[in-house]
């Protein structure tokens, strides 16, 4: 919902889970401490409810996607103490939307990423009836696959979907991350995935500041796999085949 006080809009947010409005507002912090994407100031919050400024309400641009872009690439490069670390003050019991979320650090992407981002929603949907041994099974020897990478760990939003940016006819605004320390080209394939305006714009003028890494093409599917599974988690079996098919690609 959104209110008015002391000239100026906000959105006030309930709390779903104990803990989900802290969790929210340590993302939110730490997302604009890197001074590089803007993201609404928290104005107070409580354990049952989080309140924000109100972005305005405006149109994308070509421009804005650019200076989108940029920023992204900014907040990347500022970085994460580890893969899987969690916001100053965060919490290691986290969420991706109403999905649980663990935030343990590690030194090894590929490894963390399989056991803390891939197979922990394997299991959640299996238990839901959703996947069967066979496909956990595919799922399992996809994170085989996971190849080793040298990137530093990267400042991710961590739930980087197209509804998460809100443009006010001058800048892209970033909310309700799940922020944590992570591979940078999961933020990408994920706004790869559910579309984002004026994209070609956003990427390009990424790659301007910090060009992809050979092989980026690749591994779209594989960084995929972390949203598709909470998607199927969260929403069923109308993401299962797109999940499916991120494995195979792998």
């Amino acid at each position: 919902m959104t209110e008015s006080g002391a000239g100026r809009d906000v959105v006030v947010k309930r709390g779903h889970a104990p803990g989900a409005t802290a969790a929210e507002v340590a993302g939110l912090r730490w997302l604009a401490a890197a001074g590089t994407v803007p993201v609404p100031a928290v104005r107070s919050h409580d354990e049952d409810r989080l309140v924000i400024d109100r972005v305005p309400a405006g149109r994308p641009s070509a421009a804005a996607a650019e200076r989108f872009g940029r920023g992204l690439a900014g907040l990347h490069a500022a970085g994460a103490p580890a893969f899987g670390a969690p916001p100053p003050d965060g919490r290691a019991d986290a969420w991706i939307g109403r999905a649980p979320m663990a935030n343990v650090p590690a030194a090894d992407w590929a490894s963390w990423y399989a056991a803390d981002r891939v197979l922990p929603y394997v299991r959640l949907a299996v238990d839901a009836g959703t996947f069967g041994p066979a496909e956990a099974a595919l799922f399992e020897r996809a994170c085989a696959r996971i190849p080793a990478s040298a990137e530093p760990p990267a400042r991710l939003h961590g739930d980087l979907w197209t509804g998460n940016v809100l443009w006010d006819g001058r800048e892209a605004w970033l909310i309700d991350p799940a922020a944590h320390g992570g591979h940078r080209e999961t933020d990408l394939a994920m706004l790869r995935l559910f579309g984002c305006p004026y994209l070609d714009h956003v990427l390009g003028a990424y790659a301007e500041v910090t060009p992809p890494a050979d092989g980026w093409r690749d591994r779209i599917g594989l960084h995929q796999l972390f949203p598709l599974l909470v998607h199927t988690v969260l929403f069923g079996q109308s993401y299962a085949g797109q999940a499916l098919a991120a494995a195979r690609s792998c």
